[in-house]
């Protein structure tokens, strides 16, 4: 697959730094060149290639694939593609929805419209969305994925607040889970990315 840019020096970062974070047996497999190269495109900011794949620079990344293909290692290795100061931060859902459990709707306020360094917006990756489930606060259900997305929204059209997301939710999932709305939302957010439905558990 050619590339105009030199695409097997990123490819030999990533590897080392999967080594580093995952252990010694860490490996890109071919199948994912593809979209590991759009990924990548999209971290160093290349507006060609980004434009041949009608990707956004100004949107955030939906990483969708089946479990266990990889989304969370890649995105936690893309993430140091950055200077520290500006690193997306990794959040598993689960873990914002134990947060809700214990401290409540200042939760959504900290994930969106509290989500700034001074002025600047704060990139989140919400990691695995659909494992948490609608939690209860006091008695009150509450979809806390959902109104952390339509509240981060506002937010993206205010102060162009980027999101990044992995899932295994294909679009109609979403819908059943979150509702239309955020759905809706959420092809103006992201740009989606997303791995074949047959890809190897590579945790095997």
């Amino acid at each position: 697959m050619a590339n105009p840019y030199d695409f097997s020096n990123y490819l030999k970062m990533m590897e080392q730094k999967g080594r580093e974070l995952f252990g010694d047996k860490f490996r890109i497999h071919t199948e994912d060149y593809e979209i590991i190269s759009k990924l990548v495109a999209y971290m160093i900011k290349n507006e060609e290639i980004t434009r041949e794949h009608n990707i956004s620079l100004h949107k955030g990344i939906m990483l969708l694939g089946p479990i266990g293909c990889g989304k969370t290692s890649i995105m936690s290795i893309l993430r140091l593609f950055h200077p520290v100061e500006n690193r997306f931060i990794l959040k598993s859902c689960r873990d914002v929805s134990f947060e809700f459990i214990q401290e409540g709707y200042s939760v959504i306020l900290k994930y969106s419209k509290l989500s700034f360094n001074q002025y600047e917006p704060k990139i989140y990756c919400f990691d695995d969305l659909g494992s948490e489930n609608s939690l209860k606060f006091f008695g009150n259900e509450c979809n806390v994925m959902a109104e952390i997305i339509l509240s981060r929204y506002e937010q993206f059209i205010l102060k162009k607040m980027i999101t990044h997301l992995t899932t295994n939710l294909n679009s109609s999932e979403i819908e059943s889970v979150y509702g239309v709305r955020v759905r809706s939302r959420m092809r103006e957010m992201f740009n989606l990315i997303s791995f074949d439905k047959s890809s190897t558990d590579k945790r095997k």
